[in-house]
């Protein structure tokens, strides 16, 4: 039985709790977009895996905590909060809005809105 677009994005979403980079890009289309809003979109797979190693370098792994999710048409939102699992034993929970664009099954778009000062304080 084909994954339907949910079942892509909850799966996607467990893989971060013990993230590999290769794994996550995996999942992307070549031309793909990963928008953490607040921030620049990484363009294309081979950039998505990079954001995506650069930032689990600094965390042993992300627990998404999902609320509520829906999807129609292809695409799947979700709001949820990301439970970020520093390697200094810290942990930083941040509530996400996230919305994924799924194309013949992988992820053509994902774009996550969040707090970027939630964040930020966590590093200062």
């Amino acid at each position: 039985m084909t994954p339907t677009p949910e079942d892509i994005v909850t799966e996607f979403c467990t893989k971060w709790s013990n993230p590999d980079p290769e794994e996550l890009a995996g999942y992307f289309t070549e031309d793909a977009v990963y928008h953490n809003i607040p921030m620049e979109p990484a363009v294309g797979r081979d950039a998505i895996k990079a954001f995506i190693g650069e930032f689990t370098a600094m965390v042993d792994g992300i627990d998404f905590q999902i609320h509520r999710q829906v999807s129609s048409a292809g695409l799947v939102f979700n709001e949820r909060t990301d439970v970020m699992r520093f390697k200094d034993g810290r942990e930083l929970p941040l509530p996400v809005a996230g919305v994924f664009e799924i194309v013949d099954g992988r992820i053509a778009a994902w774009r996550d809105y969040f707090d970027m000062a939630t964040v930020t304080a966590a590093w200062s």
